[in-house]
């Protein structure tokens, strides 16, 4: 991908939440068998319906992958693993190593799986050869926003396509659904779960569905899915992006190994931005536009990965980028059919969008807007089809037991979201007082332990805990972008 390619997001429906009300799903077993060129991890499936309203209706099969406890005679049970996304793939994650802590794997299998529409789970694939319109990420007056509109509306045109029946029913409140029949097939009577990013949507939505099915949850990195208007989406993940390049300018005015130590980081920022609102940043044959630009700033702001933004804004400045400070931005082709069924967030032409951008850069007068925020928003633009799983408030309270981890700063899942589901539902909230998206692999001791206390004896942190930020140079860094996390494998 070139440096001025833009983000192809795609998208397809899913069922209402009154379909989802559960009847329990069946013990049907999984038929384990070693998978292909991994060694030590089986691969299974569990068939489930398309459509959970219309169990007769055709069916699909979720792909999964476990790893074994390494001490089976003090096994607890399962863990199933989520990695986010929307489209992450978990049980590709596990069979590439991801997994929690060494206390974890003694007791737990480790489970990743496909969500429906995801990876091996009969994936979401659309025709975007045949998508001809125009791509404006930011439409600079009403034809191109009728444009933006137009292709994404080809572009679901092509999901349902290509997909068939399935490109209607991706949404999370089904994919709790199925969250119960894995739960089922493994043979568990209540489920533990450690899902990140927008994986803990598929476990308030669980939650929410099995209250009483539920023996430890661990969320990190909180989705907040009863925000109720785009401005609220748009503008807290803005606040939180322009919180994370506050706390790189800080770092770079405070250590001296900074590419940009001694200098004016807001300064060459907003040049930057100029320069990429003008056709002039990158190369000549092949700019940077502001949202690949941001994109690219706010891809190191999940690790944190503050050498690498320093070296690549530098590199920017200097006329000099480097190919590795760009790399490709993937985006699964299921995002949007996931997103767009799961979010209800309209835009009612170019002049709410406009007053949108420059209101939010009111708020963020160095990042302008969060990339994130603003291309979920922008792909649902014209996306046909009910929006099957609206935002709401939380529907479990009380003695569910779920802990929720979240970054002080957190570019993806801001901090406030973490507090506002916690103030909604009565959970646990554990805050890791540092940088970049999720908490639980950050190396941070404090985190890791009292995380695996509750999944282990489901011991729970004193309301209010704190557990301290790990140095930049010690933390985990890269990340994977939009509502996922990494890196995958926690090392004590």
């Amino acid at each position: 991908m070139g440096l001025g390619r833009k983000l192809t997001v795609v998208a397809a429906v899913v069922p209402t939440l009154a379909a989802l009300l559960a009847a329990p799903a069946s013990a049907a077993g999984i038929d384990w068998k070693p998978c292909p060129n991994v060694a030590g991890v089986d691969c299974g499936t569990v068939t489930v319906p398309i459509d959970w309203a219309n169990p007769g209706g055709g069916t699909i099969r979720l792909a999964l992958a476990r790893r074994k406890a390494t001490d089976p005679a003090h096994r607890i049970g399962s863990v199933l693993m989520d990695p986010g996304g929307p489209g992450g793939e978990g049980a590709s994650e596990v069979q590439n190593g991801w997994s929690l802590s060494p206390a974890i794997t003694a007791r737990f299998d480790t489970v990743g799986f496909d969500p429906r529409g995801v990876g091996q789970s009969n994936p979401v694939r659309c025709g975007l050869d045949a998508v001809t319109a125009p791509e404006h990420q930011l439409p600079q007056d009403p034809g191109e926003f009728r444009e933006l509109a137009a292709r994404n509306r080809a572009l679901a045109d092509s999901c349902a396509k290509s997909t068939g029946p399935l490109a209607d029913h991706v949404d999370t409140a089904s994919v709790a659904r199925d969250i119960d029949a894995i739960r089922a097939a493994l043979g568990e009577s209540k489920l533990t779960y450690y899902g990140t990013s927008y994986g803990t949507l598929m476990g308030q939505e669980y939650a929410e569905q099995y209250p009483d099915r539920v023996r430890a949850l661990v969320l990190d990195g909180t989705m907040d899915h009863s925000l109720r208007s785009t401005w609220e989406f748009l503008s807290s993940q803005t606040r939180a992006t322009q919180e994370m390049f506050d706390q790189f300018a800080h770092w770079c005015a405070t250590t001296s190994s900074c590419a940009l130590h001694g200098q004016d980081v807001r300064a060459l920022m907003a040049s930057l931005y100029s320069r990429a609102e003008h056709g002039q940043l990158g190369t000549p044959d092949d700019s940077l536009d502001p949202v690949a630009f941001l994109d690219l700033v706010t891809r190191n702001f999940y690790g944190p990965s503050w050498n690498q933004l320093a070296t690549s804004l530098v590199s920017l400045r200097d006329g000099k980028p480097e190919e590795s400070a760009y790399g490709d931005i993937t985006v699964p082709t299921s995002f949007a059919s996931v997103f767009c069924s799961d979010w209800h967030l309209p835009i009612s032409g170019f002049g709410e969008l406009q007053t949108f951008r420059h209101s939010l850069a009111a708020i963020a007068p160095d990042v302008r807007f969060s990339p994130l925020a603003w291309k979920s928003a922008t792909g649902c633009v014209g996306w046909p089809g009910a929006v099957r799983d609206p935002q709401r408030r939380p529907g479990f309270l009380g003695q569910v037991p779920v802990l929720l981890l979240n970054s002080r700063y957190d570019p993806a899942t801001p901090y406030e979201w973490a507090q506002h589901v916690s103030r909604q539902t009565g959970a646990r909230l554990l805050t890791y007082d540092g940088a970049g998206h999720g908490a639980y692999f950050k190396n941070s001791p404090c985190v890791v332990s009292t995380t695996d206390r509750f999944l282990i004896d489901g011991t729970l942190p004193e309301r209010g805990m704190h557990c301290a930020a790990v140095a930049p140079s010690e933390a985990r860094t890269g990340g994977l972008s939009l509502f996922a996390t990494g890196p995958r494998v926690a090392r004590q």
